[in-house]
């Protein structure tokens, strides 16, 4: 039996005023809680090409990679055989100079691993200022 007759039934409806407030705390609890963190960066000196040449310098070390792996440097081949060897041939390269200027100089077809390797044992002698030559296209 149905003795509310001539009541209509009201639809249910969702109040969205409490979700919107909800959803808004936890956004604020997120954006304070999250940290930034900074990716530790490989500090290099990069280089810039200019049409002027430098002068001699004498805090320089060239270090010569050519396309099939050999070494030379201050224009002296050496023979690479281990990362320690070539890190005492920049020891005695750089003499008694403080904290010289490594400059890699290699050729377009050279393996990364090659250069990779020069600053590998550019690191394990201490010399940390390393830069690379560039080309000029004309």
């Amino acid at each position: 039996m149905n003795f509310q007759r001539g009541r209509h039934k009201e639809e249910p409806e969702i109040n969205l005023v409490p979700m919107i407030d909800v959803l808004l705390v936890i956004l604020i609890f997120l954006m304070i809680t999250t940290t930034y963190s900074r990716f530790s960066e490989l500090e290099i000196t990069l280089p810039q090409a200019s049409s002027e040449k430098s002068g001699e310098r004498s805090n320089v070390i060239d270090i010569s990679v050519s396309a099939t792996g050999n070494y030379m440097i201050n224009r002296t081949p050496i023979q690479f055989r281990n990362v320690a060897q070539f890190h005492d041939e920049l020891r005695t390269a750089a003499g008694s100079r403080v904290d010289p200027v490594i400059v890699i100089n290699a050729d377009a077809r050279a393996t990364h691993q090659s250069v990779i390797t020069v600053m590998e044992a550019a690191r394990m002698a201490g010399y940390n200022r390393i830069t690379f030559t560039t080309q000029n296209r004309e």
